[in-house]
């Protein structure tokens, strides 16, 4: 959906070394993470990266900062669940990262409502940008966001882990 309604022309799927805000005690192996999320993704322009770990960093914010001044003509876009956005105001720099890059918010089941009432989304209300200028917003600033509505998925990450070992198990 983000290739596609955004006109994006890769997706960096980042494979976290672990949630700041979550227990990361039972995490498997970044390497195992980032090979099911391989198998998963299952499409050229989605490249999955270990990069947060080979750069050391724990927090979006740092990443986001490494990447910017890393490329600085690529036009990034962060993507993320709107499950994230209910709890975006607890995320270390949150009001820097909405300023940084333009945001792309995907619904999710049971957080269509919570989303829209979350306080960065009240925060940054005037930011919001109708879905109908998703195209454009690639090419733009921060802060600038959308929310996606369409096709969601339930499955969280611990989910898609446990799908893929029983998955596994089975073979």
């Amino acid at each position: 959906m983000a290739l596609k309604r955004l006109g994006l022309d890769q997706v960096w799927w980042l494979v976290t070394p672990g949630n700041p805000l979550k227990d990361n005690s039972a995490l498997p192996d970044p390497s195992a993470r980032q090979a099911q999320a391989v198998e998963m993704a299952n499409h050229p322009r989605i490249k999955v990266s270990l990069l947060e770990d080979a750069i050391g960093t724990r927090y979006t914010y740092d990443t986001l900062a490494w990447l910017k001044a890393r490329y600085p003509s690529v036009h990034f876009v962060w993507l993320m669940g709107a499950d994230n956005l209910a709890g975006f105001h607890r995320w270390a720099r949150w009001r820097d990262i909405m300023t940084m890059l333009p945001i792309a918010i995907f619904d999710r089941p049971g957080s269509t409502f919570s989303a829209s009432r979350a306080h960065a989304a009240l925060a940054f209300t005037r930011f919001r940008h109708p879905e109908h200028t998703a195209k454009h917003l690639v090419l733009g600033k921060g802060p600038a966001w959308i929310f996606f509505h369409g096709r969601r998925s339930g499955l969280s990450s611990t989910q898609l882990r446990d799908r893929h070992k029983n998955i596994r198990n089975q073979d």
